[in-house]
């Protein structure tokens, strides 16, 4: 099987994430140490990973129509229960054991999708 890479999109509820405890910190950061070796171990290979900021935070670029500028806003509008809260891009030749991975390990709502090749 041919290896592409596929990007993992972690969502969750921030204000869910704010009011977490400290052991529900620690077991949350556990799953993804636990991931990332399980994920290595598996043969699959990490090409990046980060936590993302707020969402408040953020810069929103909107594009209107054709040939009017972009509008430029802080963050995210509407009342937002779900925003990326962080991702793995992951290179793999296995992506049904990468879905597997992140569904047995991970405690957040992930998306996960290829990346398109355009070389």
């Amino acid at each position: 099987m041919t290896q592409a890479t596929h990007m993992v999109l972690l969502w969750g509820d921030e204000r869910a994430w704010a009011a977490r405890t400290p052991q529900e910190e620690t077991v949350n950061g556990a799953a993804h140490e636990r991931f990332r070796a399980l994920a290595v171990e598996r043969g699959h290979v990490l090409v990046a990973s980060e936590e993302l900021a707020a969402a408040p935070v953020g810069k929103v670029v909107r594009r209107r129509a054709a040939g009017a500028p972009p509008s430029v806003t802080d963050g995210p509008f509407g009342e937002l229960t779900e925003v990326v809260g962080g991702f793995y891009l992951v290179a793999t030749d296995e992506p049904e054991d990468l879905v597997a991975l992140v569904a047995d390990v991970l405690l957040e709502d992930a998306e996960i999708r290829p990346v398109v090749d355009h070389s």
